[in-house]
């Protein structure tokens, strides 16, 4: 196995991407130094580990990197083999998940638009599209605890960083999303509650609530 004192994490607290990653490390057990970025001010070593994207989280293993949060999940899974694995051990099941991951893109691209648009057109058909692709990824859990079955996985770890965000999508998009989608929110209580590597990664909503507060008056999003 490899050696876990050398391991960074370069990353940002609120990035959802990071907190899939971070959830992966502590599903793993592995010990790892983190490191917090300056989006603003990004470090020299963030610029020479990803000068092609500059973007976190970076995985520095040994001295190189992995970039790209769904890169770095499977890298993680595939090196730290001592743990249960977190991919479907069968090839269907695995292309199943990272489809599903892929999908769950449309969760982190419309709450953004919730949160830091003002309202307008393009708000509003976010909004729909936030709450139908929940819909349908709620579809996807059924009545199962967790998307995999009786595990926790790939699927459940990249989708579980939205509770983080939930209340700033309800907050500032207007929704009450266990209305819509009351599994799905079921779901995300029960990785919070069972699970330590959720309940020690996700940072407390209102602590999010005010960092998106925060951006929106430095770019003057308006109520």
């Amino acid at each position: 196995m490899a050696k876990q004192e050398e391991v960074i994490l370069l990353d940002f607290w609120a990035s959802m991407y990071g907190m899939k990653v971070r959830i992966a490390l502590a599903e793993k057990g592995v010990s790892y130094e983190y490191r917090e970025e300056d989006l603003t001010d990004k470090s020299q070593l963030l610029l020479e580990m990803n000068p092609i994207h500059k973007k976190i989280p970076v995985l520095i293993h040994n001295g190189k990197p992995i970039c790209e949060s769904n890169i770095i999940f499977e890298y993680i899974d595939e090196v730290w083999k001592d743990k249960a694995p977190l991919l479907p051990s069968d090839t269907y099941g695995r292309a199943r998940a990272r489809f599903l991951v892929d999908f769950i893109e449309k969760v982190y691209h419309n709450g953004r638009i919730l949160v830091y648009k003002a309202k307008g057109e393009e708000h509003e058909t976010a909004r729909k599209e936030f709450i139908d692709t929940l819909k349908l990824i709620e579809g996807e859990l059924g009545d199962k605890p967790y998307f995999g079955g009786e595990s926790f996985g790939y699927v459940d770890a990249s989708l579980i960083p939205f509770y983080a965000w939930l209340q700033a999508y309800e907050t500032f998009g207007e929704l009450n999303v266990e209305q819509d989608c009351p599994k799905l929110i079921g779901w995300a209580k029960r990785c919070f509650q069972n699970k330590e590597s959720v309940s020690n990664v996700l940072p407390e909503s209102l602590k999010i609530v005010a960092f998106v507060q925060q951006v929106r008056n430095i770019f003057g999003v308006g109520e």
